[in-house]
C-alpha cells in the first residue's frame, strides 16, 4: 500500500522514560507503515535539555510558530531527587509550562470514552471537557525561603521610578513565600479560545476561580471573562443555545459530581492541572485523556496528559515487561495528523487519523487492554496486555481497516 503524504512537517517533541519508548513504538508499528511521516524533530528528554540549558525547549516551541501544529511526548519536570538522578546543572523548569507561555494557548483536556469502561461517578454520561489555562500562575512563580523575622512586601514600580507596596507578611520567623503573576493579554486570550471551543462544540460554558478570596488575581479573571462575554459572545451563545455562566472554584467542584457531563470547565492554570487529573482518573484512565493546546494565532500543540510512567521505566529497565496505556500518546499523534491534515487539505491524512482513533477503541472493547483499564472494565472479557501486545493488537484492528 502506498504510503499516505504529507506537505509540511509536523513539530515532533520527543520526551522521556517509558513515554519515549512507547513513542518510538508507535511510530514504528502504527504510523510510519501507512504514513509518509514528515517532522521536525527535538529531543526534549531530560538529558538533551541540560545539554543545551533548555535552549531545546525555546527552540521547540518556536518551531511550532513556524509549522502551526506539533506533538509532544510526556517529559520530566525535575525536583531535587531528579537533579541527582541525572546530573543536572540546574533545576529546569516544565517544559509544558515553558512551550505554553511562549505559543499563548488554552489546554483543551478531555476523556477518551469507551464501551466498558465506566465512570466512577455514576452521574457522568457525558465527556467533561477541562480548559486549562496556559500561562502564569505558580508555573511562572518566584519563591523564597525566608530565615527569620523580617517583613515581605509586594513593590511595583512604574516606569516613572514612583512605586507603589503591599505588605505580604510580617514574619516572627522562618517561613516561605511566593510571588506569581498573569497578564491581561493573556487572560483575554484564554477567555476568547474557551468561548470559541464552546461555539465550535456546542457545549456550556463554565468558568471557575475564587474571588471571593483573591478579590483582585481571581477577580481580574472573572471580569475579563464577563467584559469579553457580554461585548463579543453573548448573542452567539443564545443563538447557539448554549450557556456561560461563572461560578466559584468549589461550588463548581461540587456541581461537577453531580452533573452529566457534556460541558467545558475553564480553570486557572493550577486548577486546571489538577481538575484534569481528577477528571481523566474518574472516567477511567490518565492515560485515557486528550490534550491540545490551542493558541488564538492559530498553533495547536498536541500532547498526552499523563506523566512519564517511572514507574514501568525502571521496570523496563530490568527487562520486565509492563502493561503501559499508550491511548493518550496515540491520540496526540492522530489529533496532530487530522489538524496536519485539516490546515494543509489531505482528507487521506485526516482518515487515516480517524482510522487509527477506532482502532483503539475497537480493540478495547473488544476486551483486549492494558492493566489500567482491566481493573475498571465491566467486560466479561477484558485481557491484560502488555504494552507491545497491545500495540500490536491494535495494528492488527488497523490493518483490517485500512
Amino acid at each position: 500500500m502506498e504510503k499516505i503524504k504529507m506537505t509540511t512537517p509536523l513539530v515532533e517533541m520527543d520526551g522521556d522514560e517509558m513515554t519515549r519508548i512507547l513513542w518510538q513504538m508507535i511510530k514504528e508499528e502504527l504510523l510510519l507503515p501507512y504514513v509518509d511521516l514528515k517532522t521536525e524533530y527535538y529531543d526534549l528528554g531530560l538529558e538533551h535539555r541540560n545539554e543545551t540549558n533548555d535552549q531545546v525547549t525555546i527552540d521547540s516551541a518556536e518551531a511550532t510558530k513556524k509549522y502551526g501544529v506539533a506533538v509532544k511526548c510526556a517529559t520530566i519536570t525535575p525536583n531535587a531527587a531528579r537533579i541527582t538522578e541525572y546530573h543536572l546543572k540546574e533545576m529546569w523548569k516544565s517544559p509544558n509550562g515553558t512551550i505554553r507561555a511562549l505559543l499563548d494557548g488554552t489546554v483543551f483536556r478531555a476523556p477518551i470514552l469507551v464501551k466498558g469502561i465506566e465512570p466512577y461517578v455514576k452521574t457522568w454520561k457525558k465527556p467533561i471537557t477541562i480548559a486549562r489555562h496556559a500561562y502564569g500562575d505558580v508555573y511562572k512563580g518566584s519563591e523564597m525561603k525566608i530565615p527569620g523575622a523580617g517583613k515581605v512586601e509586594l513593590v511595583y514600580t512604574a516606569q516613572d521610578g514612583t512605586q507603589t507596596k503591599e505588605l505580604v507578611h510580617e514574619f516572627d520567623g522562618a517561613g516561605i513565600v511566593q510571588g506569581m503573576h498573569n497578564i491581561e493579554e493573556s487572560i483575554e486570550s484564554f477567555a476568547r479560545s474557551c468561548f470559541n471551543f464552546a461555539l465550535d462544540t456546542k457545549q456550556d460554558l463554565w468558568f471557575a476561580t475564587k474571588d471571593t478570596i483573591s478579590k483582585k488575581y481571581d477577580h481580574t479573571f472573572k471580569d475579563i471573562f464577563q467584559e469579553i462575554y457580554d461585548k463579543e459572545y453573548d448573542e452567539k451563545f443564545k443563538a447557539a443555545s448554549i450557556e456561560y455562566f461563572y461560578t466559584l472554584i468549589d461550588d463548581a467542584v461540587a456541581r461537577v459530581m453531580r452533573s452529566e457531563g457534556g460541558y467545558i470547565w475553564a480553570c486557572k492554570n493550577y486548577d486546571g492541572d489538577v481538575m484534569s487529573d481528577m477528571v481523566a482518573t474518574a472516567f477511567g484512565s490518565l492515560s485515557m485523556m486528550t490534550s491540545v493546546l490551542a493558541s488564538p494565532k492559530g498553533y495547536y500543540e498536541y500532547e498526552a496528559a499523563h506523566g512519564t510512567v517511572q514507574r514501568h521505566y525502571y521496570k523496563h529497565l530490568k527487562g520486565e515487561k509492563t502493561s503501559t496505556n499508550p491511548i493518550a500518546t496515540i491520540f496526540a499523534w492522530t489529533g496532530a495528523l487530522r489538524k496536519r491534515g485539516e490546515l494543509d487539505g489531505l482528507s487521506e491524512l485526516m482518515t487515516f487519523a480517524d482510522k487509527l482513533e477506532k482502532a483503539c477503541i475497537d480493540t478495547i472493547e473488544s476486551g483486549q487492554m492494558t492493566g489500567d483499564l482491566v481493573s475498571s472494565s465491566t467486560l466479561p472479557n477484558a485481557q491484560s496486555l502488555t504494552s507491545e501486545e497491545f500495540i500490536g493488537a491494535i495494528k492488527k484492528t488497523l490493518e483490517a481497516a485500512m
